[in-house]
């Protein structure tokens, strides 16, 4: 049986272009979105496998079990992530509950899930947190609430896995992605955004995405339980 890496939220920048960069050197590949038009489109240039499903469904995770058994699963990326903006004065228990739902019990639901096949194959797992769970930023309630609760995923499951799965995370600023277009569409605001960044840019999927490759492959074999910044320097030096 041949060797695969799952990535979910396959559609997304980053997703889309971790999958490239892992397709590029070689490794199996299979990608897991919502939305067929696009995963279809991402599958046919590099001829891999998909699945179809929704994270924020009841179940999801079985009909993705079902389809990776001819496989072996050598790790999962979780690339899947949102934006949601309000003082905390709006937020209310359901925002909390979605973004919740989203970044963080869908990705425990897929580490339960997978978790057997890739101890079985001395796996590793990369989940994505954001520069906003420790920086802190005004109207970032939600969010950075649920990317905090996936660094503190990281670093337990990195101990209780040990050493038979290892566990990172990626916490990016501003990418240049579907869910960053309602910000950067504002040609002022995109620049007073890239501005802020020590780099003097937003972000691109593949800067997030090269590291998860490295962090997923063999050549990382002695890196785990990590938040790895992918930011242009704003955690530490803005």
């Amino acid at each position: 049986m041949s060797d695969k890496y799952l990535v979910f939220g396959a559609t997304g920048a980053i997703g889309s272009s971790l999958a490239k960069q892992l397709h590029e050197s070689n490794h199996g590949v299979h990608l897991v979105a919502r939305n067929e038009d696009e995963v279809k489109v991402i599958a046919n240039e590099l001829d891999c496998s998909y699945s179809i499903a929704d994270v924020l469904e009841e179940n999801f995770i079985e009909k993705i079990k079902v389809d990776t058994t001819d496989f072996n699963i050598k790790g999962v990326a979780y690339c899947v992530g949102s934006i949601d903006l309000k003082p905390i004065k709006r937020v209310s228990e359901g925002d909390m509950h979605a973004c919740m739902k989203l970044n963080l019990y869908s990705a425990i639901e897929v580490i339960k899930g997978f978790q057997e096949d890739l101890k079985k194959n001395s796996g590793s797992i990369v989940l994505f947190s954001s520069v906003a769970a420790q920086k802190g930023f005004t109207n970032h309630t939600i969010i950075a609430t649920a990317k905090a609760a996936i660094e503190g995923l990281t670093v337990t499951l990195a101990a209780e896995f040990a050493p038979n799965i290892r566990v990172n995370c990626i916490a990016p600023s501003l990418t240049n992605s579907k869910i960053a277009q309602p910000m950067l569409k504002n040609p002022i605001v995109a620049e007073a955004l890239a501005k802020a960044h020590p780099l003097k840019r937003v972000g691109e999927g593949k800067d997030s995405a090269s590291i998860a490759k490295f962090l997923l492959s063999e050549e990382s074999s002695w890196v785990t339980g990590q938040i790895i910044g992918v930011d242009g320097g704003r955690s530490r030096l803005s």
